[in-house]
């Protein structure tokens, strides 16, 4: 099967499988998203909701964010780590909301990209689940590891691999495809002891790197 066929194949079989996924972070505006996703780097979705239900209760706008002193973040997010870059991130991008964009987040890749924090995982998270935009594809640890595993591109670097999945599946599937991929790779695809031989996609996936 070549590459296209099989994402073609994915494309068909993943929303079957997998009809309820979702971006994992609990937010109920873009500005929540945003700073949910900015703690979501190197820490679980688990953990970055437990803390948020308290953060969101003492910040519920751009300017709250911008204004709390950086101690007072950081007391409140400690337990997502590197919570002093994280805390100065948010405040920072907080700031530049408020002076920028009235304290609305932008809905653009670029002005998200230019906010301190804000790489393009992060934008494409906020894009596409907050805004409905799909601008790229999501690529964390579980869309990597999938998208070597099913044979989907050989690169390592997450823009590059962002890259080869654009060019595979079509735009409206774009936000879509990284929780399914995510879905699976939590659900079945691990990363220690993948459930091979229960898994729905084993006569498309060459296996790439499992033993």
């Amino acid at each position: 099967m070549t590459r296209l066929g099989r994402a073609r194949e994915l494309a068909r079989r993943l929303p079957r499988i997998y009809p309820d996924a979702h971006c994992e972070l609990t937010f109920s505006n873009p500005l929540e998203l945003l700073v949910a996703t900015i703690l979501s780097a190197q820490c679980t979705d688990k953990r970055v909701n437990m803390v948020t239900p308290a953060l969101f209760a003492r910040c519920r706008t751009a300017l709250d964010y911008a204004n709390i002193p950086q101690e007072e973040l950081e007391g409140l997010i400690r337990t997502t780590g590197f919570f002093r870059s994280k805390a100065t991130s948010i405040r920072g991008a907080a700031r530049k909301i408020v002076d920028q964009y009235g304290g609305d987040v932008p809905r653009t890749m670029a002005e998200l990209f230019a906010l301190p924090g804000v790489g393009r995982k992060t934008a494409n998270v906020v894009l596409g689940n907050a805004f409905g935009i799909n601008d790229g594809v999501v690529v964390d640890t579980h869309v990597t590891r999938l998208s070597l595993r099913l044979g989907l591109t050989r690169q390592t670097n997450p823009v590059k691999i962002e890259t080869d999945l654009v060019r595979l599946f079509p735009r409206d599937v774009w936000t879509d495809l990284s929780h399914w991929l995510i879905f699976h790779g939590r659900r079945r695809c691990t990363a220690r002891k993948p459930d091979c031989a229960g898994c729905e996609l084993r006569d498309i996936c060459p296996r790439i790197g499992v033993t």
